[in-house]
């Protein structure tokens, strides 16, 4: 079992968790579409050759965004990354993959 940590802007929150919930992210014995959020502020300076979904290259950008945690399977994280990468608006998303044991 994995837990997935990605940072989001609140406009598209909901449609990115869909995306990883309609592959099984979030799923848990009897339960599906579990997550985790916590609003936070964000900051980012795209440069050079950057293509930014928010801001202007050179610029300091600070923004409020949801930092979303799921548990996701084994089988399933690789594509999880791909699905996040896909769905997301951002050109680079920032995220975390955590190896979870049980005891």
């Amino acid at each position: 079992m994995y837990k997935l940590n990605f940072f989001v802007p609140l406009e598209d929150k909901e449609s990115v968790k869909e995306a990883l919930f309609s592959i099984g992210v979030g799923r848990y014995e009897k339960y599906e579409s579990c997550s985790f959020e916590t609003l936070g502020a964000g900051q980012f300076k795209p440069i050079k050759d950057a293509n930014p979904y928010i801001g202007k290259v050179n610029k300091l950008e600070k923004v409020q965004e949801y930092k979303v945690e799921m548990i996701c399977s084994d089988e399933l994280i690789k594509e999880a990354i791909k699905v996040l990468k896909e769905s997301h608006p951002y050109e680079e998303v920032a995220y975390e993959v955590f190896k979870m044991e049980e005891f």
